[in-house]
């Protein structure tokens, strides 16, 4: 265990965040925009964003919920068969990458793709190989809940072989055997979340249903989490942080038929910093959460320090704005770091 008293991270970043809409985008886009520098976020509202009118709106959005903070959202179009290269070409400075969603595979994703075939995603593919915008992919099949990203990764495979040029990252992962793809292709790359890195099925499941855990992809086996954490830790150059953060009314989560989805943006970075201490890695958490991503996606950042110190914080057990309650991670728990101080 380290002796470290305060702790500094520099321009982080979330490269997989859900930031939803309306009072709720109000509610949670400002506990991102506090302590990071910016975010990926993901395109499946109701409905999703596909058009440049919608994105250009979207992002005003959340500039405008975010308008305290020195914070750059990286927006993200939702992923179709049939955009053309002018569209692109006209899109693709405005957007950091376009988000592919199997059809029904998670939240808001009913529009997505209905067949994985090469085929079938090839005209939007090759334009997007040949404009350099990168491809973010939820990657999972409709199979056995606990196998759906391992089947997920042959397709992985043929997708980075049939497009070198295409920069694709896997999004999420939760499985060991994705840890290992990262190093076969030059052109895969992922991120991870935090409860993915801290969680197994067994978290979720084991004794009391926690509503608050269950996600899409679901938390796996222990030898998962462990390989997730062991790359995270030794800050792996092809991952990324990327939250997941999913924020979801809390009469919809505390419910049957419970939507998947974690809220951690409020407590991310201090977790983190907990995490890389207890395993002696805080060296590693800045390239982690902050200059991996840069290197992957070519980002240049304004000035943002983070400041930790090692004090106990107790979790809100709900955030509220308006008629919107969300319960974040660990709700009511005591963790060991706080933020001290932000600055530009």
């Amino acid at each position: 265990m380290s002796s470290f008293k305060t702790f500094e991270l520099n321009e982080p970043l979330d490269m997989h965040l859900h930031l939803r809409d309306a009072d709720m985008l109000k509610l949670v886009g400002p506990l991102t925009s506090k302590t990071f520098s910016g975010a990926l976020v993901m395109p499946n509202l109701v409905p999703p964003i596909t058009t440049k009118e919608a994105l250009l709106s979207y992002k005003q959005r959340i500039k405008e919920a975010c308008k305290n903070d020195q914070f750059e959202p990286f927006v993200t179009l939702f992923f179709k068969n049939d955009y053309s290269y002018e569209f692109l070409k006209d899109i693709k400075d405005e957007i950091i990458a376009i988000k592919l969603y199997p059809a029904g595979i998670t939240t808001n994703s009913e529009t997505g793709v209905s067949s994985m075939d090469i085929e079938v995603l090839r005209p939007t593919l090759e334009n997007m190989s040949r404009l350099g915008i990168p491809l973010c992919i939820h990657g999972e099949t409709n199979g056995f809940v606990m196998d759906r990203e391992k089947e997920f990764m042959p397709i992985y495979e043929s997708l980075a072989i049939a497009f070198p040029n295409l920069k694709i990252v896997m999004e999420h992962i939760t499985t060991k055997d994705a840890v290992e793809l990262l190093d076969k292709y030059s052109n895969l790359y992922a991120t991870v979340t935090l409860h993915h890195l801290l969680i197994t099925l067994d978290d979720v499941a084991g004794g009391m249903l926690d509503p608050h855990l269950f996600c899409k992809p679901i938390a796996k086996r222990p030898e998962d989490r462990n390989a997730l954490l062991n790359a995270a830790l030794k800050a792996h150059p092809k991952l990324m942080f990327g939250s997941d953060s999913a924020p979801h009314p809390k009469h919809k989560k505390e419910c049957c038929g419970c939507a998947a989805g974690v809220f951690t943006s409020p407590i991310a970075l201090q977790v983190l910093v907990e995490l890389f201490e207890k395993h002696d890695s805080l060296e590693n958490l800045n390239d982690f959460v902050s200059n991996n991503a840069k290197k992957i996606y070519g980002l240049d950042l304004n000035k943002k320090r983070i400041k930790l110190i090692k004090k106990d914080f107790v979790v809100p057990a709900i955030y509220e704005y308006k008629d919107e309650k969300v319960v974040p991670m660990y709700a009511g728990k005591t963790i060991s770091w706080s933020i001290e101080s932000i600055q530009k």
